[in-house]
């Protein structure tokens, strides 16, 4: 047994034994009902000899089909006895149930409370639903299979010596040999399905941790560190498999020994046992205590202790058990501190790299390019898709600031991404300062623009990590001066300052969006693109950041939440699915009727 093993037993034993202490009564009303189950399996293999030797041996099969009625109400009144089971198991496994539920309550409120250890309880939903289900389907399992193998053996053993004590002779060695070999497997084989389960879930919890920290993974270059340890981890569950299922057949041939042994046995044994004066009902009689009684009581026993017992045990240790952190240093996704910088256009050191180089020249290209032109772009997802944008021309020059509006799912976020170089268009061409996107290297695009989607990016690191992640020339007055432009002050102060610990869970929505706002208003790259960015924001922070925005040197591209980013944008473009318009606020309110319907709508 292992020390888990051994600390979780000795952890379970006095709460497990005042449990039952209190509930006395039922036990013993069970124990009685398990009596009469005890002389119903004696009942049947005895009723079975008499009737062979007695009557119709004997020639007097009216005695014979008597003692056969016998058996046949024996049999019959194990529905009176199962009835009876089933009302006493009640006692006890409901109050082990409604003793589980509150102890996971407990756990869970305590907790949360003010003093206990705070956090999440992740577990909680697991404990009170499934875990406290497996316990209860368990402990009532274990408890029908143990009482009635041993009653049950009690009756047809007795049954047997009752017959002939040469019976046990032939039936008690292989039936011995089976169960040490089965009870001889019990410690190895709990050992090895807490390993698997233990393995299962390092599994699960490194898998559902790196889907949630997949672009912290992709940023900072940790993918193959990462792949590695998932490799490594697949490999411990399937070798815990392997043992599991090695210790299973161990099992399996325990059962084969111990179920068919005896009848093969007796058997064999038949000519030895008529020379030794065993009558022909006695072996009748034999051979029904085996298959109708003794052999189904153990092959029911040796499947419940074996998979119900160690079940029962793990759940009730992690339950009733001491709360423990449940994952350590090693389980989590390696991130870390700082990520690595990213390509920026303002590097201050001699010898500009490549991407600074191709930054100076798109520079030089958007002084005289525009800085956003679409050639007539068409762009369907799908062969005989309708086109999302159909045709589209369009062009915004540098530091304009440009709204888009529209219906939902008419193609603005669409847009966004022909822009961004994430997306190629069907047909057409997209141009920013004067050069194509479509294929460029993800440095060069880097350079250009910067896309701030509707669920902004926040990761793990200090406040200013976050915030100068696409500047990382950036100093301090100029981290103060765009927080203080958006009105972040309130929250870098509650997170430490600049140097404070950004725990991206611990942020609402609307804050995680304000930090990905500034990360993009102090970025290099001449075009921003927001793509409904400031929907989690309420009006006033909206305004505030679209302004800060707009002053920033610079094109700005905003997909509009609201319509008053049109109002304040230079031009809009209005997208209907039929024929894009652009213009100002007033020249649309006079030509889109799609436009002045929005403002309506707006407006009521």
């Amino acid at each position: 047994m292992t020390s888990a093993e051994a600390g979780a037993l000795r952890r379970l034993a006095p709460p497990a034994r005042r449990f039952l202490a209190h509930r006395k009564g039922v036990l013993v009303r069970l124990a009685l009902w398990s009596l009469a189950e005890s002389g119903q399996a004696f009942l049947v293999g005895h009723a079975v000899a008499r009737s062979v030797d007695e009557g119709f041996l004997a020639g007097d099969p009216r005695l014979g089909l008597l003692w056969l009625g016998v058996a046949l109400v024996a049999v019959l009144s194990g529905a009176r006895v199962v009835r009876g089971v089933f009302a006493q198991l009640a006692g006890v496994t409901e109050p082990l149930r409604d003793g589980l539920v509150r102890r996971a309550v407990d756990r869970s409120m305590a907790r949360a409370a003010p003093g206990g250890p705070g956090g999440t309880d992740r577990a909680a939903v697991s404990r009170l639903t499934n875990q406290v289900e497996i316990a209860r389907d368990s402990f009532a399992g274990l408890v029908l299979t143990l009482r009635s193998f041993v009653f049950t053996a009690a009756g047809a053993l007795l049954g047997l010596l009752s017959l002939h004590p040469a019976l046990l002779v032939v039936v008690l060695p292989p039936l011995a040999a089976g169960l040490a070999l089965f009870l001889v497997t019990l410690r190895p084989m709990a050992a090895a399905q807490r390993r698997a389960l233990a393995a299962d879930e390092a599994l699960g919890d490194h898998a559902a941790s790196a889907r949630a920290a997949l672009r912290d993974l992709a940023a900072c270059g940790t993918g193959p560190g990462v792949e590695r340890r998932g490799a490594d981890l697949v490999a411990d569950a399937a070798a815990a498999a392997r043992t599991l299922a090695d210790w299973a057949a161990v099992r399996t041939a325990a059962l084969g020994v111990a179920g068919h042994l005896p009848v093969l046995a007796l058997l064999v044994a038949v000519g030895w046992l008529r020379g030794h004066g065993v009558s022909v009902g006695a072996l009748l009689g034999a051979f029904t205590y085996l298959v109708q009684s003794l052999l189904p009581a153990l092959h029911t026993l040796m499947t419940a202790l074996g998979a119900a017992g160690s079940r029962l045990l793990v759940v009730l240790d992690r339950i009733l058990g001491p709360e423990t952190e449940t994952e350590t240093e090693t389980d989590r996704v390696p991130v870390p501190d700082r990520l690595p910088e990213p390509v920026s256009v303002l590097k201050s050191q001699p010898g500009p790299s490549t991407a600074s180089a191709s930054a100076a020249a798109f520079a030089v290209d958007m002084a005289a390019a525009p800085a956003v032109e679409l050639r007539a772009v068409t762009l369907s997802y799908g062969a005989r898709a309708e086109p999302v944008l159909d045709a589209l021309d369009l062009c915004v020059a540098p530091g304009e600031h440009l709204a888009v509006v529209g219906p939902s799912g008419i193609g603005k976020s669409t847009l966004t991404r022909l822009v961004a170089g994430t997306l190629a268009p069907s047909s057409g061409e997209v141009r920013v300062a004067g050069r194509p996107v479509t294929g460029r290297p993800a440095a060069e695009l880097a350079a250009l623009r910067v896309l701030v989607p509707q669920d902004a990016y926040v990761f793990s690191g200090t406040v200013g990590d976050n915030l100068a992640y696409l500047s990382t020339d950036a100093c301090r007055a100029e981290l103060d001066a765009a927080v203080g432009a958006f009105g972040l002050g309130p929250l870098v102060e509650r997170l430490g300052g600049l140097d404070g610990t950004v725990r991206p869970a611990e942020l609402s929505p609307g804050e995680r969006q304000l930090v990905a706002l500034v990360r993009a208003y102090l970025s290099p790259a001449p075009l921003l693109l927001l793509d409904e960015a400031t929907c989690h924001l309420d009006p006033a922070s909206e305004a505030r950041a679209e302004e800060a925005l707009a002053g920033r040197a610079g094109t700005l591209v905003v997909v509009a939440h609201r319509l008053s980013s049109a109002v304040r944008a230079d031009r809009t473009l209005v997208l209907d699915g039929v024929r894009a318009r652009c213009g100002t606020h007033a020249e649309l309110l006079d030509r889109s009727p799609l436009y002045r319907d929005l403002t309506g709508h707006w407006n009521s």
